[in-house]
């Protein structure tokens, strides 16, 4: 499952979310908020939002192609990255909210993959000339994040007074925040760029590491944090797949959004 361009990227997130809601399995979640991304990015390149759409296209598919592979390698009883199999892992657990799943997914694929993507599509190039179309496609990212909190209070209505009151929460979300990931994956981008090809494998051994060991705080953020979740979680509201079909549900792309959207 390796796309060519984005149009196929779209096509295996749509072939993943139908699997899924049949299944009535929960890797569904993250790849119905990918494919509105990759839609929205798509959108961007036909309407010239980007200063190189064609490189756009390119780092999107590169991007894309890891989660492809690593939800492939999982399905096939193989080992994907230890981030991702730290994310897909979660799948059978009762307790994760949706959420958690969510930053599960965001966590491998953002702070992780996007670095590598980065890197790769700007071999034999300066990097520093990738970084503005790099922060739009995270701008992307943002909007559509945001987002995903008036989806979620679908699943459980009183989420958003939950948000606003508790503290501990918002820090849990902010330490998770779009700026943060957006400029670990940056930083890991241009560390990769500095270096030869022949050290890949080391230094994305270590970052996978890191990132792997912060998903296991995503599963496990302290006792208040973890209760709160367990209360939200029997609060949830649908089946797995009415939650996939609500987190499918198109939203309008702000370019400049707010920093209650930037949360997450």
């Amino acid at each position: 499952m390796q796309a060519k361009n984005i149009d196929e990227v779209i096509e295996f997130l749509d072939l993943i979310i139908e699997e899924n809601k049949e299944k009535q399995n929960t890797l569904g979640y993250f790849a119905a908020l990918y494919q509105k991304v990759t839609c929205k990015v798509k959108d961007g390149i036909e309407n010239n939002f980007f200063d190189d759409g064609p490189r756009m296209e390119k780092l999107d598919v590169i991007f894309a192609n890891r989660y492809l592979k690593a939800y492939t390698e999982y399905q096939n009883q193989e080992t994907p990255s230890k981030s991702w199999l730290a994310t897909f892992n979660a799948h059978d657990k009762y307790w994760p909210i949706v959420l958690q799943h969510l930053l599960l997914g965001m966590n491998a694929h953002i702070n992780l993959d996007l670095g590598i993507a980065a890197a790769t599509v700007s071999e034999g190039h300066d990097i520093e000339y990738l970084k503005d179309d790099f922060d739009k496609i995270n701008k992307i990212l943002a909007d559509l994040v945001g987002h995903v909190e008036a989806e979620l209070s679908q699943i459980w209505p009183i989420l958003k007074k939950i948000l606003k009151f508790t503290k501990g929460l918002n820090t849990f979300l902010i330490n998770f925040s779009m700026e943060i990931a957006r400029d670990s994956a940056w930083k890991f981008a241009t560390l990769l760029a500095d270096h030869d090809l022949s050290d890949w494998a080391i230094l994305i051994k270590e970052k996978d590491n890191k990132v792997a060991n912060y998903g296991k705080t995503i599963l496990s953020p302290g006792f208040i944090i973890s209760l709160l979740f367990k209360i939200i979680r029997l609060g949830e509201r649908g089946t797995v797949k009415e939650k996939i079909e609500i987190l499918e549900k198109d939203q309008v792309y702000n370019p400049n959004p707010s920093q209650e959207e930037m949360l997450i």
